[in-house]
């Protein structure tokens, strides 16, 4: 089975970079599936993949999930489970189960959760074809508060900035991918420089938090999460196709 890491690169060639944040604010279980539906079926041709975060999937079935991914999948998409997953090990493998038998492709996790859980949890990922994206700086305004904080690494008790350490642990980990936010360019050129292509930078915070998409892809950025921008735009499509056409060029 072609990996996590092939998947989105092939689904993202010469169509996309751009992963759809399909963050939606509405609570009713019946609304939710069909407005992704919706969006899947309007926006898919300019997307690489969509991501659901906790308060959507959370609402929703088995039933229900298994219905979206199917869609996305036959749409061309790759499906990302955003949950921030971060608990000792049996509590995170019960989780992944649930993800990979609604048919999620790949979950975003948080290596607070120390690096053997991180370890164990990419080996049984791997194990089946999926994929783990750690965090390693948020996009929103407050991160640098938790992110930016001085902790002492507990292997070589070097002082260093919490997200330089989850960088390490992650990269260590052979992690798929990792999280640092449109709205810290400084930091996703320093990160590149740092995993020289053992995995890839996603970065959320594209326009409504700030970010902008070209110094972000610039800086080193392999994909843009990107929700609010599209789904708030008074022409969904056009804002689409100018991330899509932005994401694509050299």
């Amino acid at each position: 089975m072609m990996d996590f890491r092939r998947r989105i690169e092939k689904a993202s060639l010469g169509k996309s970079r751009i992963i759809l944040a399909n963050d939606l604010d509405d609570t009713s279980a019946n609304t939710l599936e069909k407005k992704t539906i919706a969006n899947i079926n309007r926006l898919s041709k300019y997307l690489c993949a969509i991501k659901f975060n906790f308060h959507v999937i959370l609402p929703l079935g088995d039933k229900s999930l298994t219905k979206i991914n199917r869609l996305a999948h036959s749409k061309g998409l790759q499906t990302i489970a955003d949950i921030k997953l971060n608990d000792i090990g049996n509590t995170n493998m019960i989780a992944i189960q649930r993800l990979w038998r609604c048919g999620f492709d790949a979950v975003i996790a948080n290596p607070i959760m120390g690096l053997e859980n991180l370890k164990e949890l990419v080996k049984t990922a791997h194990s089946g074809g999926h994929g783990v994206i750690t965090l390693v700086h948020m996009s929103h305004p407050g991160a640098k508060l938790g992110y930016g904080l001085g902790v002492k690494d507990p292997r070589t008790g070097k002082m260093q900035k919490l997200h330089d350490l989850f960088l390490k642990w992650s990269y260590s980990s052979n992690v798929d991918g990792i999280v640092v936010g449109a709205t810290v360019p400084n930091i996703i050129s320093s990160t590149a420089k740092s995993i020289r292509g053992r995995c890839e930078i996603y970065s959320p915070g594209v326009g409504t938090q700030g970010g902008d998409a070209r110094k972000t892809l610039q800086a080193g950025s392999s994909y843009l999460i990107v929700g609010r921008t599209i789904l708030n735009s008074q022409n969904q499509i056009s804002e689409a196709i100018k991330l899509q056409q932005l994401s694509l060029k050299p």
